[in-house]
């Protein structure tokens, strides 16, 4: 029985989009077994080993789109299976699991939270970088406020929110005033990347920093101010079975798939570089 844990545990839905890379997928999938390849990939590996089991996969709140289209395509190649999703800060994540939440896959929005992971001895193996992500400045549509740089941040009556520091866009922020030799002073630091996205997209705050990949999913809620600066802070995305995983060998399916050709074409197609 899994923990009852009292935070959004986002299910796969049918009214989610299935993309073309989805949906190619999908067709070269059905096109193997049609033919009865004896391929010895990506594809027919999760079929084998995930059939008709459930697996919950906490992931990175930067994660939600692309990870909700790799489970469906996972859910697609593995029927009766299922993937569960809790997407969150990665820092709230791990302190989840080290408070006994049970989970079969931890992807982390960078290195430093998983290593805290594999400290705590809940991580099976070695992780494997699958993705990487820098900062953009996200504003109103338009830029009435005129932001050009990141230390147009710091004028007077500007609203700014950012991730708090545990998170690992926080960290970047961070970073990034550092190498800027800027002092930002966020009206409010949420525990995930989402959270500042919505304060903007709201209208509660003039602008935020979040990834390249949250504003790129904003689309027209927001206009995007790149900077010179966040070229030289470079999150890296790991991803690895959790060592209490009931259903391992799924969960290694789940993982590969993520870091395998079909993963890394959703993931570029959100905007994610290679790690």
């Amino acid at each position: 029985m899994r923990s009852n844990i009292e935070r959004s545990v986002v299910r796969r839905t049918g009214a989610r989009r299935v993309g073309g890379v989805l949906a190619a997928a999908v067709m070269a999938v059905a096109v193997s077994a049609a033919c009865a390849s004896d391929d010895s990939g990506e594809s027919a590996a999760t079929t084998e080993s995930a059939a008709g089991e459930s697996i919950t996969v906490f992931a990175a709140a930067s994660l939600k789109n692309t990870f909700t289209e790799i489970g469906e395509l996972y859910e697609a190649e593995n029927p009766g299976s299922s993937v569960e999703f809790n997407f969150a800060g990665s820092s709230d994540l791990v302190a989840q699991l080290q408070q006994g939440a049970s989970a079969d896959v931890f992807a982390s929005a960078d290195t430093a939270n998983m290593t805290k992971a594999t400290d705590s001895g809940l991580v099976d193996g070695e992780p494997v970088d699958f993705a990487s992500n820098t900062l953009t400045i996200v504003v109103a549509p338009g830029n009435p406020k005129g932001i050009t740089a990141l230390a147009d941040l710091t004028a007077d009556g500007t609203l700014l929110v950012t991730c708090a520091q545990q998170v690992p866009c926080g960290a970047a922020t961070t970073k990034v005033e550092e190498a800027a030799g800027v002092d930002l002073t966020p009206v409010s630091e949420e525990s995930s990347v989402t959270d500042v996205l919505n304060k903007v997209t709201s209208g509660q705050a003039d602008a935020g920093l979040v990834y390249v990949t949250d504003a790129a999913s904003a689309g027209d809620q927001v206009t995007e101010v790149p900077f010179v600066e966040s070229d030289g802070v470079v999150n890296v995305y790991p991803i690895a079975v959790l060592s209490d995983s009931g259903s391992s060998a799924s969960a290694q399916a789940f993982a590969d798939l993520v870091t395998g050709a079909q993963g890394r074409a959703v993931l570029e197609e959100a905007g994610f570089a290679q790690p």
